[in-house]
Formats: C-alpha cells, structure tokens, sequence
C-alpha cells in the first residue's frame, strides 16, 4: 500500500501571527509619532477598520503593546496611551542609565571589535540630519547610538530588558520633538562617548552618560510642566 503524502501544515495561523506582527508595528509606530497622543484611547473596532483589518489582530497587537510597557490597560476602562509623569521620567531614565552602564563597563572592558566604528557610521548620520533638521531621524539614531551598545555587551537578558524601557524612552523622546537645541546637543555628546570609548576611560564615559542623561530629564521635566499648563490653564484673576 502506497503512503498517502501528509497534508501541508495549515497556513491561516502563520498568517495570523505575521498580520498581529504587522498591527503590532503600525500601532507602535503610530505612538512613537504622535498620531496616538498621550491619554489616547483604543477603540477596537475603530482602529480594525482604520487599518483594514478584523478586531483579533488588534486586539492581539494592543496586548503584546501593553506586555512591552508601551501602552497601559486601566481596570473596566480599556487600553490607552500613558500619560507620562515627571515621576515616569525619572524612573525610565534611572533604569536605563543602570543597563546602560552596565553595557559600557562591559563593552569597554571586552572591547569588542568594529564597534567603535559602527558607533561612528551612527554619528555620522546624526550629523547628517541635525544639518537636515529632521529631528525625528535624530531622535530613532540617539536611541539607536545606545543601542548598539546594549547589543555590543553580548547579554540577551540585558537587551530583552532594554527594549521595553527603549518603548518608554521614545514616548519621552515625542515630548523633545520641537526641541531644537536639545537635539543638536545629542551629536556633541554621542561623538564624545565614542571618542571616550575608543580611549578606553571608563569612568570619564559614565559621567558623560551621567550627563547626557540628566540634561534630558531636566528637559522633558519642563516639557511636561509645559503641557499640563496648557491642558490645565490657572483661571484668570479677579
């Protein structure tokens, strides 16, 4: 008896997966740009048929954004785009200046090779679009810079940890989009760390990042106030 050729693995659950993936991207990338601004609710079915798709993929997407701490689910609410506090700031930015000096003290210890000069390359292209004044491009490779570090120190725990904290990191980068002088510091500080990795001074590095990460909080901590002020105006005098 001749036998009969095993049936091909069902496909609709691949696909599935690679439309949630998909979802998943827009959603996030529809964050990260200010389309869904902060306090933004998430109706299901509005945004199925905004991006042409049944509610099983968003309802997917916007659970997988909520595991990743890009989005918060309220108790008997729904699923909305956090608004950030000054608390929230200083938090994100505290842990990430512990992985990454983590990173660095690893990284500048191994010294792995070709990084210094993929750091560079990502310099470079900061220039490039702080000449452009497209502060948006400057925004991902800032975030890009620290993580090439974060990937460099070799730790999949670290990085896994890293990329959740780098999807808050960019709800805070939205409140910088306008700032101008602000962004254009990044070049200065990201062509000083790689100088200062390359020379292999570790301790001059985590004052830098010190610095670096300071400065930012002192920035978006006034954005904030900004905002709430113009969201809650005080009422005139009598």
């Amino acid at each position: 008896m001749t036998d009969l050729p095993l049936p091909p693995a069902p496909r609709p659950a691949v696909r599935r997966r690679t439309l949630a993936t998909t979802v998943t991207e827009q959603i996030r990338d529809g964050v990260h740009r200010g389309a869904f601004p902060p306090g933004h609710q998430f109706n299901e079915a509005e945004l199925a048929a905004r991006l042409g798709v049944s509610r099983g993929p968003v309802r997917e997407s916007l659970q997988r954004l909520v595991h990743e701490g890009l989005l918060e689910r309220i108790a008997h609410r729904g699923v909305f785009v956090p608004v950030l506090t000054e608390e929230d700031v200083l938090d994100i930015f505290y842990a990430r200046f512990a992985l990454e000096a983590a990173a660095f003290r690893r990284v500048m210890s191994a010294r792995p090779p070709h990084l210094v000069d993929a750091l560079n390359t990502t310099v470079d292209e900061i220039a490039r679009a702080v000449e452009g004044n497209d502060w948006e491009t400057v925004g991902d490779l800032d975030l890009h810079f620290h993580s090439q570090v974060i990937e460099a120190a070799g730790s999949p725990r670290l990085s896994r940890m890293y990329t959740s904290l780098i999807s808050e990191t960019r709800l805070c980068l939205a409140l910088m989009a306008d700032v101008h002088p602000a962004r254009q510091d990044l070049l200065h500080e990201h062509r000083e760390l790689t100088e200062l990795i390359a020379d292999g001074d570790v301790e001059t590095v985590i004052s830098t990042l010190t610095r670096h990460f300071d400065e930012a909080t002192v920035t978006l901590r006034r954005r904030l106030r900004e905002s709430h002020e113009q969201r809650h105006p005080e009422p005139p005098g009598p």
